[in-house]
């Protein structure tokens, strides 16, 4: 049996999995969606960095996971590979699902225009969570955007501006990148260096950064095939 740990990106809990995991459950895998220190249901939980790295390893050796497939979509792909590298033979598989990659010492911040959003952080310590207007054109309705609004929590902003600490390549372990082609149309940065190894694959998937709303089943059909095969 497949274990999937699936983590969702800024400002989400594990209730964004709902339907992806049902989908997996429904093929015979067992799915295990994690909340991050300081959000949804764990808000006021203090975290850093390195506090969300620990929820995932901590997560898989409390119930004592072996083939293991983490994922991690969005914010939530730097501590998941930060977490894979220190899982050792309980790794089966990495998916990034629209997801920042990790680079040694630095933040998830690093390489894209931040700079609202580190101002918001260093006001409140926290990154606020965006208004239903940000997720048009996302191929998202109008109940799922609100679901997504009413459910979202600010995310602490420690998390945001720490830096990544990595000890190996994730180039050496298997992994599967999916890309969400309303967001934008290709990988880039450290998650196109990554797709230039022969142990991760690209997967493009035709909808918005948020497909565990939009298309929950295809999303999990994705995860399905990563570790069993077309």
């Amino acid at each position: 049996m497949t274990n999937f740990v699936l983590v969702a990106g800024a400002w989400l809990g594990a209730w964004a999995w709902d339907e992806v995991a049902a989908e997996l459950r429904s093929e015979g895998h067992d799915a295990h969606p994690l909340t991050l220190s300081g959000l949804a249901e764990k808000q006021g939980v203090p975290a850093g960095q390195q506090t969300h790295v620990q929820d995932i390893v901590g997560e898989v050796e409390r119930l004592d996971l072996r083939d293991v497939v983490l994922v991690g979509h969005s914010y939530a792909g730097v501590p998941v590979g930060q977490a894979a590298e220190r899982l050792g033979d309980r790794l089966t598989h990495v998916v990034f699902v629209d997801a920042m990659v990790p680079v040694d010492g630095e933040s998830s911040l690093s390489g894209w225009p931040s700079d609202e959003v580190r101002e918001a952080i260093a006001a409140s310590g926290f990154w606020p969570p965006m208004g239903a207007d940000d997720y048009a054109g996302q191929g998202l309705t109008d109940e799922q955007i609100a679901r997504i609004v009413n459910g979202s929590t600010p995310h602490p902003g420690a998390t945001a501006i720490e830096p990544a600490v990595l000890t190996g390549d994730l180039v050496e372990l298997a992994g599967t990148y999916v890309k969400c082609l309303l967001d934008s149309d290709e990988p880039w940065g450290a998650a196109a260096d990554l797709l230039k190894s022969d142990r991760w694959d690209l997967v493009n998937l035709n909808t918005g950064h948020w497909p565990m709303f939009s298309q929950p089943k295809e999303l999990a059909r994705i995860l399905h095939e990563a570790v069993t095969g077309p």
